[in-house]
């Protein structure tokens, strides 16, 4: 019974988050290219995906501004991106570890769950798609 309230939560939030980005797509995995117009990503799925890049596009490393030229080939990036005719053009690149990175283990009631960005963001990689 916990088991289907839990499925049924996880179900609606993603329906929720995916009726929030309308035309807002999510790009997870590992950079194999960099241009000044472009980045290559690599989804778990062995999927390449080009994303294009623009001087309004927003850099973020380990939690704090960054820029282009910080993102390295073999970076693990999420992009969040809007779709232009066939393109995907990004809005916002995070890699790199978050600063005070801290788990929630020896915290009443968490029973040594690791609550981090990085954890949400690994389990949602493993998911059926790596392109939302």
């Amino acid at each position: 019974m916990k088991r289907t309230v839990a499925v049924v939560a996880l179900v609606f939030a993603f329906s929720f988050m995916a009726l929030a980005h309308g035309k807002e797509k999510h790009v997870m995995g590992t950079v194999t290219s960099i241009s000044d117009s472009s980045i290559t990503v690599e989804t778990t799925a062995k999927k390449s995906v080009s994303v294009d890049v623009s001087d309004k596009t927003k850099f973020e490393k380990g939690g704090s501004p960054a820029t282009l030229k910080d993102l390295k080939v073999g970076d693990k990036v999420v992009v969040r991106a809007d779709v232009s005719g066939d393109k995907l053009v990004a809005n916002e690149v995070r890699f790199g570890a978050t600063k005070g990175k801290q788990s929630m283990e020896g915290m009443k009631g968490m029973g040594g769950t690791d609550h981090t960005r990085e954890s949400a963001i690994r389990q949602h990689q493993e998911s059926d798609s790596d392109v939302h």
